[in-house]
C-alpha cells in the first residue's frame, strides 16, 4: 500500500469484505492524518457506500485512492473500478427493490461534491468529504 503524507492507494479484492478492508486502511490513514472524530466518521462511511456500490454493480478490478487536501480540509476518496458488471452483486440481487438507492443519498449528505469519471479502464467513483468536523 503505497502511503505518503497526504495520499494512499492500494488494490481491494473484489468481495464484500473489500468493505471492512478499505475502512480500516482509511481508519488508520485518518487517525495519521488527525482527522477530527466527527469528520473520520463521515468519511468511513462515504468509503463504505463508495465500495459497497463498486462491488455490488461493478467489474473487477477495485482499487482505493485517499488523498488529504490541504486546500478547504477535506478528504478525496476515490474508488476505482472495472465498469459496470453484466449482472447484480449478490446482495444487491438478494434485496426488494425499494431497499436500493440509499447509498448515493448518504454520499450526497456527507460529501460537499462527488462524481464519477468514465476512462478506458472502467470508472472512478468519488467524493470530497470535510475533513474537520462541521459542528465547530
Amino acid at each position: 500500500m503505497p502511503l505518503t503524507d497526504h495520499h494512499t492507494s492500494c488494490r481491494l479484492a473484489h468481495r464484500p469484505e473489500a468493505v471492512r478492508h478499505a475502512r480500516q486502511i482509511v481508519g488508520s490513514v485518518l487517525r495519521r492524518w488527525q482527522v477530527a472524530e466527527d469528520a473520520a466518521a463521515s468519511v468511513l462511511l462515504v468509503v463504505s457506500e463508495l465500495v459497497t456500490n463498486a462491488v455490488e454493480h461493478a467489474q473487477p478490478p477495485l482499487a482505493l485512492n485517499v488523498l488529504l487536501e490541504y486546500t478547504g480540509r477535506r478528504v478525496w476518496v476515490g474508488i476505482t473500478d472495472g465498469g459496470p458488471a453484466a449482472r447484480q452483486g449478490a446482495w444487491a440481487a438478494s434485496c426488494a427493490q425499494d431497499e436500493h438507492g440509499r447509498g448515493l443519498a448518504i454520499v450526497d449528505t456527507l460529501a460537499t461534491a462527488h462524481g464519477t469519471r468514465r476512462h478506458r479502464q472502467g470508472a472512478t467513483h468519488w467524493a470530497r468529504v470535510p475533513a474537520v468536523d462541521q459542528t465547530t
